[in-house]
């Protein structure tokens, strides 16, 4: 059996001008970056925003995922697929920038599985067109302008020992979540202790994703809290200056990337914020500049309907230039199996009592996604250890919640694995337009977004605050930003902030240990259980997988 990066490595990709041209856009509206991937110009963007026309949108997100894996972003792109060269109906692929540090760790890429990918591979999984590496020097300038700030006389007083900037890297690093600058003499700087996060947890990657254009941008780089004075008043970017500089390192990266599947649909590929402690959807500019550009978009939201879903339908597609028509839930009987069994073991076996406890995960995301008054739809990616006894099982208990679902092959068939799908997905989004209800209220305070959260969503029995929290929230309150909205920070693996109770738990407690103004993004953050913006590498990283011939031919990429 191919890898992924052999499969990818084999197509045969389309100059990029030819992708573009099938959504309209000229060989004067890109920047190729070499023959397979473009960024899209400012006047295309803006001449493309300006027209009236709007696509239907549709969601994909997933259960709780799981070791055994669910496949989200191959059905994303095997959806889009099947809906552009099998229903022959105009169609883009909008989804995140694979964050490098995963790469080589734990996770993998994010470019899809099988035949089922977004080509050239290796370039967007590893350097693509420069826009993480990008990011991570805004961030690492922007800390340095401010220590410098310090250093050169500190005319605001900001307390060196209050600064809420992180620095920021690509790499998993973990002896990077604490340290100490400036030691030495006064020659080095002032000394105080900072600490990096990975580039993609970092404030400036969501308000990439967020800016509109090259002026907000700056806007919000400019209401971003750096810290507080020695006498407790906040200190933002814009009162330093620095806005500017910061946006100027960003405005390239700004611009959304085109490139192409290996079946040549037109696919965007930008931003990369993590659902588990971000909003993890791709840009608000990526997203509506594929409403205005076709009439059917796929996009993905991180993780399960708990994290990216939520996020997505509460806080991003409040920025979009409309509601998602439509939303998918991708499941697997070998992922719902191991929601019962807790183990990848003898997974590849029949177990229809196992299927049907762990179904209760796949339940909740599904009324999850109901809740809020959108269509919804399962979709079940086939893996060839499913007995036709689970999936016809699986099949009757959604259809017992008054859901279709259909089974689909993207992984081994391509764009043929899911025709019947695909038509149901277009038939969802075709028909009559429901009106997203939100879980809270724009005007709620954050505790009463987070219990509404907690309840309708993790289905928690209370919320209880640690003191640290409570003086967070307090600080909120007295700066006036307490009716933002709310990203929680929570495991992906549960529903619960404890990641080993799996399945769909009840009469639990959701335990908030903090809360993060991020300002320029417009959201808190409120963060539970144990989230780490920096992660570790594995005892076997993929490093150890992945090489590079001769030829600069690269292999072990997953």
């Amino acid at each position: 059996m191919k890898s992924d990066i052999q499969i990818a490595q084999e197509a045969h990709a389309l100059p990029i001008n030819e992708i573009a041209a099938k959504v309209g856009l000229s060989s004067t509206d890109i920047e190729p970056y070499g023959n397979d991937k473009a960024k899209i110009n400012w006047q295309a963007i803006k001449k493309t925003l300006a027209n009236k026309h709007l696509g239907k949108l549709i969601l994909v997100t997933s259960i709780s995922p799981t070791p055994a894996g669910e496949g989200k972003s191959t059905m994303t792109i095997g959806l889009g697929d099947a809906i552009n060269n099998q229903l022959h109906q105009k169609t883009m692929i909008a989804l995140r920038e694979p964050s490098m540090g995963p790469v080589f760790g734990l996770k993998g890429g994010a470019t899809g599985g099988g035949q089922a990918q977004v080509i050239p591979m290796e370039d967007i999984n590893l350097h693509f067109t420069g826009d993480m590496h990008a990011l991570t020097a805004a961030i690492d300038t922007l800390a340095a302008l401010v220590d410098n700030y310090i250093y050169q006389g500190n005319e605001l007083g900001l307390d060196p020992d209050r600064i809420l900037l992180k620095r920021g890297i690509d790499v998993n690093d973990r002896s990077l979540r604490n340290i100490t600058v400036g030691q030495g003499s006064k020659f080095n700087g002032i000394e105080h202790k900072s600490s990096f996060a990975i580039t993609v947890a970092n404030e400036l990657m969501a308000i990439l994703c967020l800016a509109t254009d090259i002026n907000d941008l700056k806007k919000r780089i400019g209401l971003m809290l750096v810290g507080y004075t020695k006498d407790d008043k906040p200190v933002y970017v814009k009162d330093l200056g620095f806005e500017g500089a910061i946006a100027a390192l960003l405005s390239n990266a700004l611009k959304p990337n085109l490139v192409q599947t290996i079946e040549h649909t037109p696919a965007l590929v930008h931003g990369g914020p993590f659902a588990n402690i971000a909003h993890g959807a791709n840009t608000v500019m990526a997203t509506n500049l594929a409403l205005h550009l076709s009439d059917y978009v796929l996009t993905e939201a991180g993780f399960g309907s708990d994290l990216g879903g939520q996020k997505f339908m509460d806080f991003v597609s409040e920025h979009l230039d409309k509601k998602p028509d439509a939303s998918v839930v991708v499941a697997t009987v070998r992922a719902l199996k191991y929601q019962a069994e807790g183990t990848t073991e003898n997974l590849s076996k029949e177990n229809l009592s196992a299927l049907r406890s762990g179904f209760a995960n796949l339940k909740r995301h599904m009324n999850n996604m109901r809740n809020y008054g959108i269509p919804v739809i399962v979709l079940i990616n086939h893996f060839a250890t499913d007995s036709e006894n689970e999936l016809s099982l699986l099949q009757q208990l959604i259809k017992e919640e008054g859901i279709d679902s259909v089974v689909v092959d993207y992984h081994e068939q391509g764009s043929k694995g899911g025709i019947e799908a695909a038509k149901a997905v277009l038939d969802l989004a075709n028909s009559a337009a429901g009106k997203l209800v939100p879980t809270y209220q724009k005007d709620d305070k954050v505790k009463t977004k987070i219990a509404k959260i907690a309840q309708k969503i993790y289905h928690a029995a209370k919320v209880e605050y640690t003191e640290k929290a409570e003086n967070d929230i307090h600080e909120l309150e007295k700066m006036g930003k307490d009716r933002l909205p709310v990203i929680i920070a929570k495991t992906q693996y549960s529903f619960t902030d404890n990641q080993k109770l799996l399945g769909a738990p009840t009469d639990f407690t959701l335990h908030v240990k903090g809360a993060s103004l991020k300002n320029g993004a417009g959201f808190i953050v409120i963060t539970t259980g144990h989230v780490l913006d920096m992660p570790g590498l594995p005892k076997h990283p993929a490093a150890l997988d992945i090489d590079v011939d001769n030829n600069g031919k690269i292999s072990g990429l997953f």
